[in-house]
């Protein structure tokens, strides 16, 4: 057999071979992807109790757009379950007491993470409050308090938007829509469209992705482990015992105050975010609760 024979058959064989891998790696390839896309993606779901339309391709396709965002977001995914440990306990039973369901936790997380986080538009805490709307729903909001700091006071006033928008529209999925895109915006979109089901709606990019991305991150923090967020308790922030200290007069200098109470201004302020000032003036007739740590700080 001449050389070049020889070499042509070699170079042919190589070819083949180099087909049959790719295949047989894409193949492989394609199950994994496969078997991936079936691991994180639930069979079912819902939002509140209410049913979130999977069949329905754009439905399917939404929420499958925040699951792959948010598995990847691992630095902001992981805190969110660390700060949830602390926050949670918290902010559910001030949700059952006030008869919304469960899922309006996760309402917080896509809103601030989980702290008291700042918008360039002035939205401030982990419910994301503006001054106005914050005034409206029974919070103090000033230079010396700002009660949207305050988890407690603003959960409660998050809890009386969700039972307003609920009564109005007769659906947890559309009320939390409206947490983000206003009662008037989405009761008009709904009013042009003629539609009465936040899946069945075409609204503004954010507000269309909203429920989707609560949904979302409820899949991922009820199911860590699954998506790959494998935290040990330790890992989790907690929340620390404290004290409660009622004030009824005013307080000149809060770090005399903090040293009063065996702890240090930056404890003080970290305990209660709410104090906007160096001091706290408090009128006749007003009290504050302020929270000292025992331990831990």
């Amino acid at each position: 057999m001449k050389r070049i024979e020889k070499i042509s058959i070699i170079v042919a064989l190589v070819f083949v071979s180099g087909l049959l891998i790719f295949a047989t790696t894409y193949e492989e390839k394609g199950k994994m992807a496969k078997a991936t896309v079936s691991i994180y993606f639930p069979v079912k779901t819902d939002f509140a109790g209410e049913n979130t339309p999977l069949n329905i391709s754009d439905v399917s396709e939404r929420l499958d757009r925040e699951l792959i965002v948010n598995i990847n977001l691992h630095a902001s995914t992981i805190l969110a379950i660390k700060r949830a440990n602390r926050a949670f306990p918290i902010i559910e039973p001030i949700l059952k007491k006030n008869g919304i369901p469960d899922d309006f936790k996760y309402l917080a997380v896509i809103e601030s993470g989980l702290v008291n986080a700042v918008s360039s538009a002035g939205a401030r805490g982990v419910w994301q409050f503006m001054p106005e709307t914050a005034k409206e729903r029974g919070m103090e909001v000033n230079d010396i308090v700002d009660e949207r700091y305050n988890l407690e006071k603003s959960t409660q006033a998050a809890c009386s938007y969700f039972l307003s928008a609920k009564t109005k529209f007769g659906s947890w999925t559309l009320a939390a829509a409206s947490y983000n895109g206003g009662m008037a915006g989405v009761n008009r979109q709904m009013d042009i469209q003629k539609e009465s089901n936040y899946y069945d709606l075409l609204l503004t990019e954010e507000t269309s992705r909203y429920v989707f991305r609560i949904l979302a991150l409820k899949e991922i923090m009820k199911n860590p482990d699954k998506f790959g967020f494998s935290l040990v308790n330790e890992e989790l922030y907690n929340i620390l015992p404290t004290k409660k200290v009622e004030v009824d007069s005013s307080i000149s200098d809060l770090a005399d105050f903090a040293k009063a109470q065996g702890i240090n201004y930056k404890i003080l302020k970290i305990h209660n975010p709410w104090l906007r000032d160096k001091k706290l003036d408090v009128a006749d007739g007003k009290k504050y609760t302020i929270e000292i740590p025992l331990s831990g700080y």
